[in-house]
């Protein structure tokens, strides 16, 4: 061979080495899940164009860089779906959709209605108790598994918020996915919301409520939308909460400043995102892609950064998180602060108007718990009687259980939060399952709570349940309650961390507004199709409760 002179391959020898090339590609994508743009091009782009120069010789170079291209990208195509649906997989013993095995694509795109709770109910009915809804992800429907996926020696964040929240420089609280970084993440936290915090936020829940008595009573006679003027409350009190003051949507009837409507816009951008995390680490170099997501991050920031400017006239949440009540000893950075700003508002507002909603609507669609609880509520508080005042809706059994009742049978975050074992430590064994090292696993509360095997008459409002279990009520049959099964807030070191506030902000509320008024469907609503506008976008969303208002007084 004369010095100087290149080997020429044969032409099936450099398909060979491209066909190699390919699936070695996929390799280090399964290994290291690369999504640098650079890096992802390199394997993607500059690969197969270099492999293009093996072919030079024999087919030119515009055919040899298509030749190249169509070799490698679909060997590592292939590739990539043939592992998936290969009993080689880790999550091959797992049934579930055909399609949903190859591309989390194909479940994104089946719920980007908005009807993510009611199709992975349906593939639980179908394939049981653990279904596969994505290459890497498994949803679960049996309450065995809550603890050890969620508990406190449960399973870490899964990637989920880091794509619905586009992958910010410093992560909100609820994407942390390293547990000793949420834990000191939440101390804050956790202060604003203990017994000492909720007694110091009473007096602005009960302003509040009082508020929106005095809103509803004025329209008395008139035909309303409920369930938007217990969001208008909600985002209200959370702007007094959070921000020492920002809103005034009741007194404004509506939202001037476009909030409502920005936040309900980024919740619905994020759909997608939160199925496909990569996809966000591309799209969000895009303004005009991520607009609705980065318009409520920026809504939510600007009122924390101003607020932390400002410094506290209360003791709101940000008092604490700003380290303004003196509690660690090292002040967190200021973009550390506001970049749970976003993530405050929409947790606390959206989630207990949601459930205020559903409980009215379902006092409504049943006329002899709404007598009985007016019956109580009348007995605590009769009429003249302060209403506004806390000292008696902790011990009322049956707002109680309508409370209860209400979150079992509508769930604020129904198709549950993502868990993955942390990277490094290997799999992790769930109740029956294994959950492999990258892989990502899910409790589905909406079936959870739904479950025959959980819950008698699953499907049917019946608070009389949750005071049967306690002994306050006999049972008119065998009833089966399994209250390992009902967490409404979520479980374990992420759950709710405002639970408690929560809780107290809807016993005074219902309380307030039962003692003062009554509430019937207006004429035409059509309760029947309550449901069916329900949303799943992370946390429920609501159509209409077109309600008619009269004061009891």
């Amino acid at each position: 061979m004369p010095s100087g002179r290149l080997v020429q391959l044969a032409p099936q020898d450099a398909a060979l080495i491209t066909v190699f090339c390919g699936l070695g590609a996929h390799i280090i994508f399964k290994t290291w899940e690369p999504m640098q743009g650079r890096i992802v091009s390199c394997f993607v782009l500059l690969a197969p164009l270099a492999l293009s120069a093996l072919f030079v010789p024999h087919y030119g170079v515009a055919l040899s860089v298509v030749c190249s291209f169509a070799i490698y990208l679909t060997t590592l195509v292939a590739s990539i779906v043939l592992y998936r649906v290969s009993p080689w997989h880790p999550l091959a013993r797992y049934p579930g959709p055909l399609p949903a095995k190859i591309t989390k694509l194909y479940h994104a795109a089946n719920v980007r209605n908005g009807k993510q709770h009611l199709y992975i109910k349906a593939l639980h009915d179908q394939y049981g108790d653990i279904v596969r809804i994505g290459p890497n992800e498994v949803s679960i429907r049996d309450a065995a598994c809550i603890q050890p996926l969620m508990g406190a020696q449960g399973l870490a964040k899964g990637p989920s918020w880091s794509g619905r929240s586009m992958f910010p420089p410093i992560p909100p609280l609820i994407g942390i996915r390293d547990p000793a970084e949420h834990a000191r993440r939440r101390r804050p936290w956790n202060r604003a919301f203990n017994t000492n915090g909720i007694k110091e936020f009473m007096p602005t829940i009960q302003s509040r409520v009082h508020q929106l008595g005095e809103h509803l009573g004025e329209r008395q006679g008139q035909t309303i939308d409920l369930a938007e003027w217990l969001s208008f409350f909600t985002y209200d009190f959370m702007g007094d909460m959070i921000f020492g003051g920002w809103t005034e949507m009741m007194r404004d009837g509506g939202d001037p400043q476009g909030l409502w409507q920005r936040v309900k816009a980024g919740l619905h951008a994020g759909m997608i995102p939160e199925h496909v995390p990569w996809l966000a680490y591309y799209a969000k170099k895009i303004p005009s892609v991520v607009q609705k997501v980065a318009e409520m991050r920026a809504m939510g920031i600007s009122r924390a950064k101003m607020r932390y400017q400002q410094g506290s006239t209360s003791k709101d949440l940000f008092y604490y998180l700003s380290n303004e009540d003196g509690s660690e000893k090292v002040s967190p950075p200021p973009e550390v602060v506001t970049s749970d700003g976003a993530l405050a508002l929409v947790a606390g507002s959206d989630t207990t108007s949601s459930v205020l909603s559903n409980l009215f609507y379902c006092l409504l669609r049943d006329p002899a718990s709404y007598k009985r609880l007016q019956a109580e509520v009348d007995k605590f508080y009769p009429p003249g009687e302060n209403s506004l005042d806390p000292r008696h809706i902790n011990n009322m059994p049956f707002l109680e259980a309508v409370i209860n009742e209400a979150m079992r049978l509508y769930p604020v975050v129904p198709s549950g939060s993502q868990r993955s074992p942390e990277i490094g430590k290997g799999g992790r064994a769930v109740g029956p399952y294994f959950i492999p090292e990258g892989n990502q696993a899910r409790v589905h509360f909406w079936s959870v709570f739904r479950d025959a095997r959980n819950f008698s008459h699953p499907d049917t409002f019946w608070p009389d349940r949750w005071l049967i279990v306690e002994g306050l009520q006999d049972a008119p049959e065998k009833v089966t309650h399994n209250a390992n099964a009902f967490v409404p807030f979520s479980f374990g070191p992420a759950n709710c961390v405002g639970k408690n506030l929560a809780i107290q902000e809807m016993r005074l509320a219902v309380t307030h507004l039962v003692q003062k008024l009554d509430f019937r469907f207006a004429n035409g609503f059509d309760a029947d199709a309550w449901e069916s506008h329900i949303q799943d976008q992370t946390v429920m969303q609501l159509g209409k409760l077109q309600v008619v208002v009269t004061r009891r007084d």
